[in-house]
């Protein structure tokens, strides 16, 4: 973690604690410690384990795992604060879909402390223009603009847009995922010689995050970062 970051957090703390208490958002107990309690944090399910650097499954010693040796993806590195797994997933969920946009920023806080690289530019998930209508916001970037805003790192709002309104990845096989997700994206920017972060909520299989990534590739991306708040591991992903 970089000292202005360090130094940005610490006083980020002090003001918290200055703050009156709060419910906690998991558990409704009185909290200074932020949106939720202290007590909660620490029941939440960070990733602490050796994991993959690229797609950020669990390894035996922290390195490259068999299907990212056997298959590369298009993305270079994974960063993931998070396994998706209880209490994390009401977290996600509220900011998904009950429009807990306070979580944004708390949750976008946790992965800038696990940032080593600072990237050239942002880029959040692009929802489809009728997904986007009916939720009435992006939940990934509203996780990019607070990043970016902390970071001092320029986010992209359209220089990726996804350009078919692809049926969700839910309830699909890891086969059906790839599928679904081909052609999804378009680049509108030169990225040449470029470090682009995509920014996004959970990573199951990673077939979203890698078209996006293989769209950037096209436009000259030189190196490709997915940060995400969580991971699905393998004994949780349908």
């Amino acid at each position: 973690m970089s000292i202005l970051t360090h130094h940005f957090l610490n006083i980020r703390t002090k003001l918290w604690q200055a703050l009156p208490a709060q419910p906690c958002f998991l558990c409704g107990t009185a909290s200074r410690n932020g949106v939720w309690c202290a007590a909660c944090d620490a029941d939440l399910p960070y990733l602490t384990a050796p994991c993959c650097p690229v797609c950020a499954l669990p390894t035996h010693d922290g390195a490259t795992c068999g299907q990212c040796l056997q298959q590369a993806p298009h993305f270079d590195r994974t960063v993931a604060v998070f396994a998706y797994a209880f209490p994390l997933n009401k977290l996600v969920l509220a900011l998904k879909h009950n429009e807990k946009l306070v979580l944004a920023n708390s949750l976008a806080d946790k992965l800038i402390q696990r940032i080593a690289v600072r990237p050239d530019f942002l880029v959040a998930m692009p929802l489809h223009p009728v997904r986007l209508r009916a939720r009435g916001f992006n939940q990934s970037f509203e996780l990019a603009r607070h990043i970016g805003r902390r970071m001092a790192i320029p986010v992209l709002l359209n220089a990726c847009q996804r350009r078919r309104d692809t049926p969700p990845q839910a309830a699909l096989s890891r086969k059906e995922r790839d599928k679904n997700m081909r052609h999804a994206f378009i680049c509108t920017q030169d990225f040449s010689g470029k470090h682009v972060a995509i920014v996004d909520d959970v990573m199951t299989s990673g077939a979203s995050l890698n078209e996006v990534a293989q769209t950037l590739r096209k436009a000259g991306t030189r190196e490709i970062s997915a940060w995400v708040i969580a991971r699905t591991l393998p004994h949780s992903a349908s």
